[in-house]
Formats: structure tokens, sequence, C-alpha cells
């Protein structure tokens, strides 16, 4: 029986965001930041990957440490951390990893005969006279590389631009020769920045960070992070560094715009920076996108959701979902660990400010031990109205749920099909100092259904 997919898509305990999709010989393989569970800020690991077989993304497989800060010769000391890389095939036929030091402005490149490394130190990418590309005079910053190898050249994006930041311009295309590191056509803005974008057509989705690029047909998606950071916004062109007209949302961490089952402007979880490329797996395409967790901006973990990509080239926002990787809902029956919650939220709203911290009386996902144990997430911090919301699953003939508790507590968990809906039934709990079972008697209609679990009491 094939076995069930989850989001996020790698075990509870891999923090993996900024995920760059590709499908390599049957196999799609996963390149990203690599955050710390209980990190103090972004990217303090070394870069690792993963990959799963086309026709099964709940099968992923870890392929280990692929570069490591240390590898990078400005960095000897492992002082400075890992930016969000890409990857792109090199006419050679090599595997080229481009990537950003985390206090630098200059972009790094390495090198692998393979997908999954190890990955070599090969260059910076310079001009023509060797003077490296961030560091000349009239150069913006360089940050969050993507790049698209086509025939005999490479297109890179890059920037970061925030909201009133009059020096930093929007997203930048450079174009690369085949050797992948020296400059052919010199930087243009491709997607304009917040103080720039009056009447580009981009105003209240500007270019914030995370460029990534792709192709479809004879169209250029630059997917990139929004001024208002927790979505993943696209723009369309037939030219790869110039043209690109702004299109919507393609997913947002925290569901804001999703309408169909709540208002739009309501938060379903703590919404923070986002960053993802899409990817076409066989038939389907997905978008790759990261959740926040721990209750700050620094243990972040991959999902991904299906999306598609309609016969106009338009791509409608998709909802993040517990099932994303699983091709349809989750059985209803059986146990599930309660990290793949979907949504988590509280009367008090101000959890979702996109601030580095989150106030620590809200829900959050979490786990025991320290950064690298093999632990089992959980929620932590269901105090009086939080809501734990898992979307979806197929339910037939289930008359009793069962939870697993932890906690002072004197109180009854409500069991809904939506956010708002009616009660079903309630599991009362109590006091324990270790992971008790407590179940009731609750009938869930038949049907493909969300399951939200909201606690009352003290």
């Amino acid at each position: 029986m094939k076995k069930q997919g989850f989001n996020p898509y790698l075990p509870s305990w891999e923090y993996i965001p900024d995920g760059e999709p590709y499908v390599f010989n049957d196999r799609v393989y996963v390149y990203g930041s690599h955050d710390r569970f209980n990190g103090y800020v972004y990217c303090m690991n070394d870069y690792v990957c993963w990959s799963a077989p086309v026709d099964d993304l709940t099968d992923w497989r870890y392929e280990g440490i692929i570069y490591k800060k240390t590898d990078d010769p400005i960095n000897p000391e492992g002082s400075m951390f890992l930016y969000a890389p890409d990857v792109t095939v090199g006419p050679d036929g090599r595997f080229y990893l481009y990537y950003v030091l985390d206090k630098i402005p200059i972009v790094s490149v390495a090198v692998s005969d393979t997908p999954a490394g190890k990955y070599e130190f090969y260059g910076y990418v310079k001009d023509k006279n060797g003077h490296r590309l961030g560091e000349r005079d009239g150069d913006e910053p360089q940050f969050d590389p993507g790049v698209l190898t086509e025939g005999d050249k490479v297109y890179l994006y890059t920037g970061f631009s925030a909201k009133g930041d009059k020096s930093r311009s929007g997203a930048m295309a450079t174009v690369l020769a085949s050797d992948m590191v020296t400059i052919v056509e010199d930087t243009v803005f491709v997607l304009p920045s917040e103080p720039y974008s009056k009447g580009t057509g981009f105003e209240g989705h500007e270019f914030f960070e995370a460029p990534s690029i792709r192709k479809i047909g004879d169209l250029y998606y630059l997917v990139y992070s929004s001024v208002v950071m927790h979505e993943l916004c696209y723009a369309v062109s037939k030219e790869p560094t110039k043209g690109f007209k702004y299109q919507g949302v393609i997913v947002s961490n925290n569901d804001i715009g999703i309408d169909t089952y709540k208002p739009a402007d309501k938060p379903m979880a703590f919404g923070g920076n986002n960053h993802g490329g899409m990817v076409q797996i066989k038939e389907d395409w997905y978008i790759f996108y990261h959740r926040h967790t721990n209750g700050s901006n620094f243990s972040r973990q991959g999902c991904l959701e299906k999306i598609e990509v309609d016969k106009d080239g338009k791509i409608a926002q998709v909802e993040i979902t517990s099932c994303g990787p699983n091709g349809g809902p989750l059985k209803g029956k059986g146990e599930y660990p309660a990290y793949i919650a979907s949504h988590l939220t509280h009367r008090d709203e101000q959890m979702y400010t996109g601030d580095l911290w989150m106030d620590s009386q809200y829900p959050k996902i979490t786990q025991d031990g320290k950064d690298g144990d093999e632990e089992i997430g959980y929620i932590m911090n269901m105090t009086d109205s939080a809501t734990a919301g898992f979307k979806y699953f197929y339910i037939k003939d289930v008359n009793t749920v069962k939870i697993k508790v932890r906690g002072y507590c004197n109180g009854a968990f409500e069991l809904k099909t939506s956010w708002d809906g009616e009660v079903l039934g309630k599991i009362p709990v109590d006091y324990t100092n270790v992971w008790t079972d407590y179940q009731a008697d609750i009938k869930i209609p038949d049907g493909i259904h969300s399951l939200y679990f909201t606690y009352t009491g003290g």
C-alpha cells in the first residue's frame, strides 16, 4: 500500500526553507537554505539535499550534506551563513549551485557532476575584467540567486528590496556566458521595488526577494516574494530580461487571499517570509514554499501544493494544506502527527504581524530535543481558543476520535469540520505530565472534510 504524504513533506525535524525543486533522471531534487531548530538567525546549517521519485512524493531520501559554509574560500571560519541557493545544469552537463553568503553582496558558484553532489567551489560571478558582480561601482547588492540555462546562456536573477528602501530598485537579471560565471550582458531590472512601482501594475505586490525562474511553453515565469512577505507572486514575459507583467499570487503561507472557506483577509497561520519555486512532475505542476515553526522566522519547513496552469498560462492561488504531497485527501482512519496542521489560529490575531518572533502564548509547532534530533513535532501552547486545522481527510464510517495530550489543562477539545462550523463533539482532557490518550465518541459525516480541533478551558 502506498504510504501517505504530509506537509511538511520532509521529516518534522528537518528545516529546509527556500526550496527550489527540479526533476533530474526521474527524481525530484530539492535545494534550499538549511535552518536550525531553535535557530536565532536564518540559515545556520550547511546545505543538504533531499530527493524523491517522480511517481511518489511521499518517499523522500536524504542525500546528505552537499556543500559546507566553509567550502567558500571567503568563509574559512564559517562565520557567514549560506542563504537561499539555486541549481542549474550547464551546457557541459554538470550541475551548478549558485548562492550568496549572508554578509557580502556577491554571488558564488559551486559545481558537481551529479545532482546531489558533493559540490565543489567553482568561482564568483564577475565581468570580463574580473570584477565581481555586486562590488562594482553602480552595482546593487546581490541576493537570493535564481538561475535558468538556455543554450549557451545563463540567466541569473537576484535582488532584495525592502519596502521604502529607495537604494534598491528591484529584481535584477544578468546574463552569463557558458562558463557559468562571466557576465556577457550587464544587469537590468525586471521587477520593481516598492518605491519605484507606480504605474507598473505591481502596486501592492512589489518585489521583495526570492526570484525563481521557470519556463512554460514560450513564457518565462518569475516567481518572487512580494513586500507583503507571506505570499509568493508571479510575473510573466515572453523574454527573459524584460517585459514581465504581474499576474497574481500563487500561495500565501497563512492563506490570506483565499476566500473559499473564510474571509479573504483572515490569516490561518503565522505568516512570515516565503520563498520557493515551481516544478513540473510528470503531468502536474507544483509550488514549493515554506511555513514558520517554533514561534519564529528561523525554523522554517518546506511544503508543497499542486497548482493548475490553465490554457492561458494563468495560475490561481492555492490553499495551504496538510496533504499537499499526497495527491489527494488523507485517509480518515489511523493515527496522524499533529505537526501536519496547516492552520494554527487563536482568537487574538496579533500573531500574524510577520515579526521575527511571535508572542509566546500562541500555538506553535515545535519539538523536544535539539537541532538534528529525529524528534516528532507537536503543537505547543494550545491555550483557550487555540485551533489546529488539518486539510483534508476522506472520512467514511468514523465514530470515534482520539487525541494525545501533555500538559496542565482542564477543559476539552471541540471538533469541527470548518474553522467556524458546528461543534460535532468534545474530547475532555485533564492535567497530565506525560503524553496521554483521550477519546470520545464523535460521528464525523462521510465525505472529504477538514478537521479543526479547538481547545476550550484553562
